[in-house]
């Protein structure tokens, strides 16, 4: 038997350790109301004005749709509260930064690089490639979630951030109870995060969607679009590189895939690169990734119906790609199919360069190179999935649904435990 394989046999009837129940039995009790998630980022801050408060209407269906997933346990409840303070809290103290420093709105943003595509079609992977070059700048995950300095920070030395310093603990105890978090989704504190974190200042973010089975929010955000979030976002950027420079910045999100034309209009001399993979592994590992998540949030697992739930959002998110890919100028991106990446992973760094203008100097293509080396595919282990078994998945009938996709996008079909392709 290869030692490095995960079986995760038991993600519908999760069968708990010690650390796992004593964490969750930890959790505290919260009460979903806007006041109290208000209050506890003023009291955390210490600041108390948001700046443009239309975002409580978003935070208002955020609170109701997290009540209503009666599945949802004491520390996936925690967690989802949390989550909501930290944006509270984030958004405090960027409304504060621009009113100190109202030359943040002056700063250029120039011509980001920017990784959209799927959530597990090598997004996270190709962002710390490149992440990896000094040219660029990037957000790493403590700043993400934290972009802002506390009171009294240095901001001369950010490897000294009490942000950073929070984040590392905080991911070593996640890291501790979910073993095999690793082998699925990497999240140290130095790795390149996601650049969502900041339309989630102002309460609109997919990312909620990951902590808790919210119809009501994705239909309210399908319903809106999404462009002024993406200009708050820009500020939150504006921000960040006034903090700490350059103003070249490497970013990635998933969702960037389904607001191509909110991307553009707050970036528009963006080189953007767009990862595409067949769905259906693509399905399988998300949602195999929330499954094994949710075994410490979660008291209902209801398997089938998490794996319709991503269905559907996966769905969307590739209908508005495919309705809206052409919106960007030809030269400024970049289609990264996924089996010609990972077949020849510098040749696809080398034609994002060239769109995007940069010349990779000695130093950068070590860095690069050295990334690549250290952090090959299967590095903390092989989680062996099975879509049909554990998800009661037809994956004939998904490969129909998906049909629009393939057609547009030369994506391989990767092939699944019990399907003959």
């Amino acid at each position: 038997m290869n030692s490095n394989l995960i079986h995760l046999d038991d993600l519908a009837h999760p069968e708990l350790n010690g650390v796992e129940r004593q964490y969750m039995a930890d959790a505290p009790a919260v009460v979903f109301t806007r006041d109290n998630v208000l209050n506890a980022a003023r009291q955390q801050t210490g600041l108390a004005d948001f700046g443009d408060e239309d975002f409580v209407e978003r935070l208002d269906i955020w609170l109701a749709a997290v009540e209503e997933d009666s599945g949802l346990g004491p520390l996936g409840r925690a967690t989802a509260f949390d989550e909501m303070v930290r944006y509270a809290a984030n958004r405090l103290r960027l409304e504060q930064l621009l009113r100190d420093h109202p030359e943040i709105l002056d700063v250029k943003i120039d011509r980001p690089v920017i990784v959209a595509g799927l959530p597990r079609s090598g997004t996270t992977h190709l962002v710390n490639i490149l992440a990896s070059d000094p040219q660029l700048r990037s957000m790493q995950l403590w700043e993400t979630m934290m972009p802002f300095p506390e009171a009294g920070e240095d901001t001369a030395r950010p490897e000294l951030s009490p942000r950073f310093m929070k984040t590392r603990e905080m991911w070593k105890v996640f890291g501790h109870i979910l073993q095999h978090m690793p082998a699925m989704h990497e999240m140290e504190p130095d790795h390149v995060h996601e650049d969502i974190e900041l339309q989630g200042l102002d309460f609109t973010t997919y990312l909620i969607e990951w902590r808790a089975r919210m119809p009501r929010w994705t239909e309210y955000y399908y319903r809106h679009d999404q462009t002024p979030h993406y200009f708050y976002g820009r500020k939150a950027l504006q921000a960040m590189t006034w903090l700490r420079g350059p103003n070249r910045w490497v970013m990635k999100s998933p969702p960037h895939m389904e607001n191509l034309k909110a991307l553009i209009a707050a970036y528009p001399d963006a080189t953007i690169a767009l990862t595409h993979r067949d769905p259906v592994a693509v399905i399988q590992s998300t949602i195999t990734l929330l499954a094994y998540w949710d075994r410490i949030r979660r008291t209902d697992m209801d398997l089938p119906g998490l794996a319709e739930l991503w269905i559907n959002r996966i769905e969307h998110m590739l209908k508005a790609c495919v309705r809206d890919r052409d919106l960007v100028p030809e030269h400024q991106i970049t289609d990264v199919i996924f089996h010609d990446y990972m077949a020849d992973e510098r040749r696809v760094i080398d034609t994002i360069y060239a769109k995007a203008g940069l010349v990779a100097t000695a130093d950068s293509q070590w860095r690069i190179d050295q990334y690549i080396d250290k952090n090959p595919r299967g590095k903390h282990g092989q989680v062996v999935y099975d879509l049909v078994g554990y998800f009661g998945v037809d994956v004939r009938a998904l490969r129909n649904r998906f049909q629009f996709y393939y057609d547009r996008f030369p994506v391989r079909k990767e092939p699944v435990p019990g399907e003959a392709l």
